[in-house]
């Protein structure tokens, strides 16, 4: 039966909503186009969400996948370059929830409109400023400051669209079918890290170079936004049932978890403090995990080039065949493995920690594309597993009036991996390239010791 239908189940904390199961979250994830259930929007209203969301997370990890050879194209430090496209993360961490708590007023297609807006031009500046500097008409420290500034645009901006796309869908969906229908909105995010490596190297033209898909996917979502203009109705007047909630940054470290859904579907409550006993474990697990996979993936596209001595221009089809890779298996596990599992919270992360410190161990002593690809992908079903993991065992660490609660802490979790990792795993980067992999595998396997004692069975 599909998970749309499940009903909730007990837990030894009490009654809880489907999302704690990981298996009824892989499992709702998995067919996004299916007709909503419960809900007033036509199918093509339903698409025009979904297509908001897809368009900017495959932009930036179409981005994710170009910026390395891009930096060193133009003879910035590693360092730099990984900085200066991963802080917009910070600022999505710090504004999501405000502009969450906005649409009521606003409207949420309105929102909806203004985050798309920040992600067209975003992507159209950083292009413009990158193209400059590839050609020398801009010096290097100053393509990147600039860079670093209109990327703040999105940080700023583009991290209103999924609450504002979540609330417009949960007002025209009655509660009884919101966690389906909130579900497969969110699970644009999750195919929008396969499509964007995967489309990126196709967009690396003649005329514009290594940021051609900061073009392209800026004409996508120019195209994306006069669809909604047109043809998404208006919200502003009326009462304004359901809410959304902030989502994480999209990026392959960042696949959803379900806790902006049920953040969007439960009622208001006090927030809970990530050290509340309860749910402490968890959470340092997720955190643990969710540092050793930024650190590692911000290192990765340098690694490539560095490790299959590529040149920089052409190095973009390799680093993105291991970005999808990686994508497409994280994915899997967590919408092919985890539904057949059977396993609860605990196991998830005993055993997707480990796997994925074999992965980095492989990717790190790895001499060609193939070591790496498998590497990599390995790697990424191990924190397929973990992020679940941590999610559901937090879930059940509390009762169900507190469940929105725990999601917003969850949520906060996932994004502070990009508080310090990247530079982190950068620094290290810079003293020996396999720093960055070795002691993220270290972190992990410290995260099983310490795991088989904190972590509730």
């Amino acid at each position: 039966m599909s998970a749309f239908h499940d009903e909730p189940f007990k837990s030894r904390s009490g009654f809880l909503s489907k999302w704690s199961d990981p298996k009824a979250a892989a499992v709702t994830a998995a067919h996004p186009l299916r007709r909503v259930a419960a809900t007033a929007l036509s199918t093509p209203h339903f698409l025009l969400l979904y297509a908001a969301m897809l368009v900017a997370a495959a932009g930036n990890t179409a981005l994710q996948s170009v910026m390395p050879a891009i930096g060193r194209e133009i003879g910035i430090a590693d360092f730099w370059v990984a900085i200066a496209y991963t802080w917009s993360a910070l600022l999505w961490v710090a504004l999501a929830p405000y502009w969450a708590e906005k649409s009521d007023r606003h409207g949420r297609k309105a929102l909806t409109l203004m985050g798309l807006a920040g992600f067209i031009v975003s992507m159209l500046l950083c292009g413009l400023v990158l193209v400059g500097g590839l050609h020398g008409v801009i010096g290097g420290a100053a393509t990147f400051l600039l860079f670093a500034v209109f990327r703040a645009v999105y940080g700023g901006l583009g991290c209103a669209t999924p609450s504002a796309t979540q609330a417009y869908l949960a007002s025209r969906t009655r509660r009884s079918g919101r966690v389906a229908a909130l579900s497969a909105l969110s699970s644009s995010f999750g195919l929008g890290t396969i499509i964007g490596p995967a489309l990126a190297p196709l967009f690396v033209l003649p005329l514009v170079g290594l940021p051609g898909p900061l073009f392209a996917f800026s004409a996508i979502g120019v195209l994306v936004f006069a669809a909604i203009l047109a043809w998404l109705p208006d919200d502003r007047l009326g009462r304004k049932f359901g809410r959304g909630a902030a989502m994480s940054y999209p990026s392959l470290a960042t696949t959803a978890t379900g806790a902006s859904v049920v953040a969007a579907t439960s009622p208001k409550r006090a927030r809970l403090k990530w050290n509340d006993p309860r749910i402490r474990p968890w959470i340092v697990a997720g955190v643990v995990a969710g540092h050793a996979q930024a650190a590692t993936l911000t290192c990765l596209g340098f690694f490539i080039i560095d490790r299959l001595r590529l040149e920089p221009h052409g190095s973009e089809g390799p680093i993105s065949i291991v970005m999808m890779a990686g994508a497409s298996a994280t994915l899997a596990a967590q919408w092919g493995l985890i539904p057949r599992l059977n396993a609860g919270p605990r196991a998830l992360i005993l055993w997707g920690a480990p796997i994925a410190a074999v992965g980095l161990s492989w990717t790190m002593l790895a001499t060609d594309l193939y070591g790496i690809t498998i590497g990599f992908a390995l790697a990424s079903t191990g924190f397929g597993l973990t992020r679940p993991g941590f999610t559901a065992g937090a879930s059940l660490a509390v009762p169900l009036a507190e469940q929105g609660g725990v999601a917003g802490v969850i949520t906060s979790a996932n994004g502070i991996s990009f508080v310090a990792a990247p530079a982190l795993g950068m620094a290290l980067y810079a003293l020996e390239p396999h720093l960055p992999f070795a002691a993220s595998a270290l972190l992990l396997i410290g995260l099983v010791l310490t795991g088989r004692r904190r972590l509730e069975r």
